[in-house]
């Protein structure tokens, strides 16, 4: 008995201190919690700006106001939920232009859906007035083994063709293109060495002041992409690459009615054609409407030069000058040997089909870039606006 008593008092002690123990630890980390290493990244739904060091942000519901920067680092994610919307508010001042840039080893995650896109705009509804969407990946590049972005000055490029930046589907961009200068501006979505884990499908470029795509190197796909320029003070591109792109996507709907420039324009490198990885995308069923043959400082439906290549199908051009134009002698080698192809190409209102030009200025014959096909469904409806569209889209119908 004495023995069952000595037994039962010890381990009536032990619980208590156990119990003593377990409450003063939770009482110490209630009034005096342990900091995160960076304090941790504060949401202020009208004054969102900032770095986004560690851990994932989440934006869950309505509007919120992007006052500066965002940028996603290194091991940090942005995630945005179905039916937010991220406003850049005005600034005149070029320090503080708004946008959202996700860096090497970062992740963005857009959950937008068919009824219910994520919009990322601008309070002043013109072209230009805000940066847009940058993402910079590990993927190989021509530029040297790594750069520095053109816009954001953010790290890219890499040996990782498999790299992962995140996930995009369902998005809206609207009104981006900020201009530092003429020669550095904002696209919509800029993606530089960005990888192939990354996805990126159903995104619109709505009414930006550079190009609504642009591709710096990099490895990745992208899938029901749509560019809408229709206001008259839109310049430059649809859709461009260069430094190595050999990516593809399907499913490219572009149009525009102002004084805009080509549908794509594709290079590979302008100081050295032959740099390596040599641009080479994959890309089949596109729509490319032009404004009007004599609108266009540059009416071209592909301007494919310094050395790309590329392998296209199931292509409508409709109402360009020039279907497309191949520059360099590099583009015309690639076009005899087949490395620069499109196949089954329906033109509708454009008076010149192609035409080459070499290196020293001279015309070349690039007929053999393209085969008809008057049944060529493009984007899916021709110059229409294509079924996959419907919904999630502005400025179309």
């Amino acid at each position: 008995m004495k023995m069952e008593m000595k037994k039962t008092f010890r381990w009536l002690m032990g619980a208590a201190a156990l119990s003593i123990t377990l409450v003063a630890s939770s009482c110490s980390d209630n009034e005096d919690p342990t900091p995160e290493p960076d304090g941790g990244f504060e949401v202020v739904r009208d004054d969102l700006k900032g770095e986004i060091t560690k851990g994932e942000v989440v934006l869950e519901s309505g509007t919120y106001k992007l006052t500066g920067k965002l940028i996603v680092k290194e091991g940090a994610k942005l995630t945005i939920k179905a039916g937010v919307t991220v406003e850049a508010t005005a600034t005149n001042e070029m320090a503080s232009v708004r946008y959202i840039g996700v860096a090497q080893g970062g992740q963005i995650d857009i959950q937008g859906t068919a009824t219910s896109p994520v919009v990322l705009t601008a309070q002043e509804h013109k072209p230009g007035a805000w940066g847009g969407l940058v993402i910079c990946g590990r993927a190989p590049i021509n530029k040297g083994a790594t750069a520095v972005s053109e816009v954001g000055e953010l790290n890219y490029g890499g040996t990782d063709v498999n790299d992962n930046s995140g996930a995009i589907k369902y998005l809206r961009i609207e009104y981006s293109g900020y201009a530092y200068n003429s020669e550095k501006e904002f696209n919509a979505l800029s993606l530089f060495g960005v990888g192939s884990g990354t996805t990126i499908e159903y995104v619109q470029a709505f009414e930006g002041s550079d190009d609504g795509f642009e591709w710096f190197g990099g490895t990745v796909k992208a899938n029901n992409l749509v560019v809408t320029n229709k206001l008259a003070d839109v310049g430059d591109d649809l859709f461009d690459w260069t430094e190595g792109w050999v990516g593809g996507g399907e499913n490219w709907y572009g149009i525009r009615t102002n004084a805009g420039n080509r549908g794509i324009e594709a290079d590979n490198n302008s100081e050295n054609h032959l740099a390596d990885p040599i641009s080479n995308p994959t890309i089949k069923n596109v729509t490319l409407i032009g404004g009007s043959q004599d609108k266009s400082s540059e009416p071209q439906a592909l301007k494919l030069r310094v050395g790309t290549k590329g392998t296209f199908d199931n292509l409508v051009l409709s109402n360009w000058a020039t279907g497309f134009d191949v520059e360099n002698d590099e583009g015309i080698g690639y076009v005899g040997e087949g490395s620069l192809k499109a196949t089954r190409v329906k033109f509708d209102n454009v008076t010149t089909k192609a035409k080459g030009k070499k290196t020293d200025g001279s015309s070349a014959n690039v007929d053999g870039v393209f085969t008809e096909d008057a049944s060529a469904t493009g984007a899916g409806a021709g110059t229409a606006k294509p079924e996959w569209a419907n919904n999630w889209t502005v400025g179309l119908d």
